[in-house]
Formats: C-alpha cells, structure tokens, sequence
C-alpha cells in the first residue's frame, strides 16, 4: 500500500529536550503532523527504511512477572507507581527505558527486563532457576502521536519466598506504594471492571499483562 513517504529533510524540530522531542513530519506539501518521541531526529521511526523500521529496537521494556513460590498458585506481581502525567499512583509493572548499553548485549530486551526488575522488586533474576522470554519485540505506544514503543517481555521468578521483595531501589523520579500479587482469579476480576481496587484505572501495558497471564500463555 502506498502512503507518504517522510525523509530526513521533511522533518523539523519543535520542541527538543532531554527526555521528550516533538517534530514536525511535512508529509505533504502544506500538510504537517506531529511527533511526540524520546527520539533524536536522526532516530525516527518515519525516516527510516522498511529494514530499518524491521529491526529497530523499542524504547522501553515492560515486563509480565510472575511469582511462583512453593505450594501456591502462580501470582503475578503488579505495583503501584506514581505517574506524573496523571498526578496518581497506578497499578503497573515493572518497566524502563532500554538504556544504550542494553542495545549492545546479546538480547537487549532481555538485559532491560532483568535491570528493571532488580530495581523495581529488589529480586536478582537467575538464569538457574528463573525463565525469561519473549511476549512482542515491539508494540507501539499511541502511534497517532507518538512512535514510542515498548517491548513486552515475560519473566516468571521461581522463589523460595518473598524476602527480596522490596521498592526501595528505586531512582530517579520514581516513586512506589506498595507491591499487589494476583491470582488468576484476581487478575480476571481486574480485568472485567478494569480499574484497580481503588476504582482508579491502569496502563494498556498492566492490561497486558493481565490478559497473557490469565491466558496461560506464559506456561508455554
């Protein structure tokens, strides 16, 4: 299907700081359309060429984390982090940028997962006893204004308890209240009123984790 093609030079910077670009993509004369993105101009997911687009890498990496401690059912772990843009504390999952060193590991995503988690729960991954593997390389955001993207990772924990379990690595403007481990049950109760117990909503990105684990998908 053909559509409009944006190059380098159909691209103007409107707003250009450390954590948030905006650009201007001129895809037709006259006709311009906005990008919000953590992006560098030379970075953005328009300019680049059907390769190029296939094998970029996502900005960020949310995880799907599930518990596994002897003689219980599997849980999986969510948390409460406070989210500027909507001034409350949201029923969420680990997750982070994927930081430039990431990009040159063997599995990039892999590597931010596993960071992330060690900073957000306090628990050290261990190839041994724990599974890591891959939900989607990339999703995107909101694309009709923003190419950020994440990619969704599943990491099931075989612990012998919680003891690790803590929020006090966090950095940053990071901000935590408190862990929520759900049951199956829970997870698909969550999901039909789809807000949190507190009547308060959530990210796309906990409805996905909701659904893959509900969906016994993570066993596979």
């Amino acid at each position: 299907m053909e559509g409009y093609k944006i190059t380098p030079d159909c691209v103007e910077t409107v707003v250009d700081k450390q954590f948030l670009r905006v650009f201007d993509l001129h895809y037709q004369e006259g006709r311009h359309y906005f990008d919000a993105t953590r992006r560098a101009k030379e970075n953005l997911a328009a300019v680049k060429t059907d390769e190029e687009f296939k094998k970029m890498l996502p900005d960020a990496v949310s995880c799907a984390v599930i518990i596994e401690l002897p003689g219980e059912e599997p849980k999986l772990l969510l948390s409460y982090e406070y989210r500027y843009p909507t001034g409350r504390f949201l029923l969420g999952v680990p997750a982070g940028l994927l930081d430039p060193e990431d990009a040159q590991e063997k599995e990039p995503l892999f590597a931010t997962a596993i960071r992330e988690i060690h900073e957000e729960t306090g628990i050290v991954f261990d190839p041994n006893r724990d599974h890591i593997h891959l939900i989607n390389p990339l999703v995107f955001s909101s694309p009709g204004m923003t190419d950020e993207s994440n990619g969704l990772v599943c990491v099931v924990l075989r612990l012998p308890d919680l003891n690790s379990l803590t929020q006090m690595g966090a950095e940053g403007q990071e901000c935590f209240d408190g862990f929520e481990l759900v049951s199956e049950d829970k997870a698909k109760e969550l999901l039909k009123k789809g807000v949190d117990d507190h009547g308060i909503f959530y990210s796309v990105y906990t409805w996905m984790a909701l659904m893959y684990f509900v969906s016994g998908m993570w066993r596979e």
